[in-house]
């Protein structure tokens, strides 16, 4: 680290710098802030992954009380209600603001935004960049901005490992580069590190995202709330290549099916068929696959030789793998995609510990409920990077001295947590599985080792888990299939969960015959 670290004390530190970190620092400005970023500006986060778009209700027949609406529906009684409302109403002008920062969104022939469909929208409010880029577009876009704002400090190549706590308060990040440790000394710190489907073997998310802003903000003391809830995304492109390529919902938007070896079209029963909230369709694929079967999405009929034109970069993914979506159906199964829950937050970002906030997919803001609508985490993450700034300009200035720099935790590693993870925490879940996983994550936990972290994160969700009998959006219990009459978000902290494990019976339920 070539800047003295004195030197930047007391400043705003953000911590990630995918689209949720960039836009906080950038709505921040000219207030001065410090990005962390793991790796160069721009690389290894899930943002340059994002397909699809940003949801907003800025078509002529649409309005944010119909994209409330489907929000609500999709979130399956557990939405904030008001959050929703505000994060709708915010969209159209969080658009605006993009264009405004350099980003080209794709345009109809007429000039006006092109917007196309997504499962569980009730109108074409997707808008998008490149086709199917949209996520490396706006990544481009945000990085130059940050680039040419003289009050954002960049940081590349350290990550964050630990948060200082005094007194209950926020005092500092204690990070690691190649040189070894790092102490940066703040009393205001936002994680804004992605989500956790790095845990599982099969994701569309890059292997190192697996939950390191939640570890921070646990070991911290906050509170996380909903970490049962993890989407599965239908679709994912059915190779050995992890993380998986992500064949996007607006495929299935634009007349896209789905069939067996056999050419049969077997969700067309289900509500919305192809169509249907994503974790309906995700059960439906991994029940089909479960019974011997394969599955393909077939765009033959509906794109045919439009395939590459509509859908550059999938068509070029496809290719590398020997498939012509134009004259072949596309593998597909299920791959963990993004998490509803994560640290609980206020209107304002702010964490339960304070001088700690969250922004983006590490943050549970209400928005998503227990199953995320198509394109709402891009347009939150803009949306709520101006609350975090907000929220960070009305907190009151607090002097923080300089801590020793302390030896900072190993780099984490999740490889023996993935195999614990998708095996109970999968698209279907039962009580034994997760007990099971509980008794196998709390020693890793507890411990001092790489694989400390992830394992904490992912006992937190198991435990979570477990504690929701009822199946709910994405959380599908086998052994408690039907939804409970009372919608309520679950709370957890960390020394709760651990507790909470270290008494469970470990003894498998006794199953009737």
């Amino acid at each position: 680290m070539n800047t003295d670290p004195r030197d930047l004390a007391g400043r705003p530190v953000i911590v990630g710098a995918g689209i949720a970190g960039l836009m906080t620092a950038l709505e921040l400005a000219p207030e001065p802030v410090v990005l962390l970023s793991a790796a160069p500006l721009g690389g290894e986060a899930s943002s340059p992954l994002a397909q699809g778009g940003l949801a907003a209700a800025v078509g002529s027949d649409d309005s944010p009380e119909l994209h409330l609406a489907d929000t609500l529906a999709a979130g399956d009684g557990l939405c904030d209600e008001a959050v929703v409302r505000r994060i709708v109403e915010a969209a159209p002008q969080a658009i605006e603001r993009l264009e405004r920062l350099g980003v080209g969104f794709d345009r109809a022939p007429d000039g006006s935004i092109a917007l196309g469909l997504e499962a569980a929208h009730s109108r074409r409010r997707i808008v998008h960049a490149g086709g199917d880029a949209t996520g490396r577009e706006l990544v481009r876009a945000l990085v130059a901005a940050v680039r040419r704002t003289p009050s954002i400090t960049v940081l590349e190549g350290i990550a964050a490992r630990r948060l200082i706590v005094e007194d209950g308060t926020i005092a500092g990040v204690l990070a690691a580069d190649a040189e070894g440790a790092v102490t940066l000394a703040t009393g205001r710190v936002v994680l804004a590190t992605g989500g956790v489907g790095g845990l599982f073997r099969d994701t569309t998310n890059p292997l190192g995202c697996f939950g390191q802003g939640l570890a921070l903000a646990a070991r911290a003391g906050a509170e996380l709330a909903d970490l049962e809830f993890v989407q599965f995304h239908p679709t994912a492109l059915d190779t050995p290549v992890r993380p998986m390529r992500l064949v996007s919902e607006a495929v299935r938007g634009e007349g896209a099916v789905l069939v067996d070896e056999t050419g049969r079209r077997f969700l067309a029963d289900l509500q919305g068929a192809e169509l249907g909230t994503r974790d309906a369709v995700a059960r439906g694929v991994f029940r089909h696959l479960g019974r011997g079967h394969k599955v393909f999405l077939d765009t033959r009929a509906c794109l045919g030789s439009r395939f590459a034109a509509r859908f550059p970069a999938i068509d070029a993914f496809c290719r590398e793998a020997g498939i012509d979506p134009a004259l072949d159906p596309i593998p597909v199964r299920p791959a963990a995609h993004y998490h509803m829950g994560g640290v609980a937050v206020d209107g304002e970002g702010r964490s339960t510990v304070p001088g700690l906030w969250a922004c983006g997919e590490v943050a549970s803001t209400g928005l998503h409920g227990a199953n995320r609508l198509a394109s709402n985490s891009l347009t939150e993450a803009v949306v709520a990077a101006g609350w975090v700034a907000d929220g960070i300009r009305n907190a009151p200035s607090r002097h923080v001295a300089q801590a020793e720099t302390a030896q900072a935790p190993v780099r984490p590693d999740a490889s023996l947590v993935r195999g614990i993870v998708s095996q109970a925490l999968g698209v279907l879940r039962d009580g034994d599985g997760l007990r099971q996983a509980a008794a196998a994550l709390l020693p890793l936990a507890t411990g001092a080792g790489a694989d400390a972290d992830p394992a904490a994160v992912g006992l937190v969700m198991a435990v979570a888990a477990l504690g929701r009998e009822e199946s709910r959006g994405a959380h599908c219990r086998t052994d408690h299939p039907t939804r409970s009459g009372v919608a309520r978000r679950s709370k957890l902290t960390l020394d709760a969960a651990l507790q909470i494990a270290a008494e469970l019976d470990f003894t498998p339920l006794a199953r009737s015959a």
